[in-house]
């Protein structure tokens, strides 16, 4: 009896030591467990950090490039103030220019053009017109230009025109009224024959600033014709120009 009392005392004592260090053994696990998910949540809150910033890098990569590209499809001209506008603008000659300056220059382009026709023809003012910002200079050819010579006549404009770069704008190419339009520098320029075959010129200035228009300066090489208008047909006969033209 005494001796199964021992035992059972022994088993329970036994029992309970093994209890102990069941309880000892769950408690040292249990706070490693969680300091193992503590580490693994920081380590992804670190891999979100490292996301997120390697997707803001890659935003602003892709802003720069944006704007390199925009950059390159303007020349580069986006940022630097400078105007390309190659037009009538204040910083060209056009903008500098008012309609008086345009007569002149109108003038000028009528002048050596009629003296490079050899063998001269006399020629007399045509009326001036103006619009809103624009002028219009015009020459009268007062020397008969037969049939058979105005193809020459015009040839020996246009061959001129070309050699200053003018551009030929249009042709005219009929049989009694042939004409040649042309430009230079936004002016145009035109020669022309009409009624019982009298040659004119004209040229018409672009868009300038407003301003008050001068007769022109240039002198005719015969009469001048002074508040005559209509001028007369073609009456000065000219030994190369005028043939047989009666």
């Amino acid at each position: 009896m005494r001796r199964r009392l021992r035992t059972t005392v022994a088993t329970l004592a036994l029992g309970l030591a093994l209890a102990g260090c069941g309880r000892q053994q769950a408690g040292s696990d249990g706070p490693t467990t969680a300091g193992t998910s503590t580490s693994t949540t920081s380590d992804e809150d670190t891999t979100s950090d490292r996301d997120t910033t390697s997707d803001t890098d890659r935003d602003a990569n892709t802003d720069r490039d944006a704007n390199t590209d925009r950059g390159a499809d303007t020349g580069g001209s986006a940022n630097t103030g400078e105007s390309t506008d190659t037009g009538g603008g204040t910083g060209s000659p056009m903008g500098a220019m008012d309609m008086q300056g345009a007569a002149e220059r109108a003038d000028s382009m009528l002048d050596l053009t009629l003296k490079a026709i050899e063998p001269a023809v006399q020629w007399a003012h045509g009326p001036t017109t103006t619009g809103s910002c624009d002028v219009t200079r015009r020459r009268t050819v007062m020397t008969v230009i037969a049939p058979e010579r105005r193809q020459e006549f015009l040839d020996v404009v246009t061959e001129f025109w070309r050699e200053r770069e003018y551009r030929i704008k249009a042709v005219n190419k009929d049989k009694d009224f042939p004409a040649v339009y042309a430009q230079a520098e936004g002016f145009g320029i035109s020669v022309s024959v009409r009624g019982q075959g009298q040659v004119f010129f004209e040229v018409d200035s672009p868009c300038v600033r407003k301003s008050e228009v001068a007769d022109s300066a240039s002198k005719p090489n015969g009469p001048t014709y002074e508040g005559v208008y209509p001028l007369p047909r073609p009456n000065v006969k000219s030994p190369h120009w005028s043939g047989g033209a009666s």
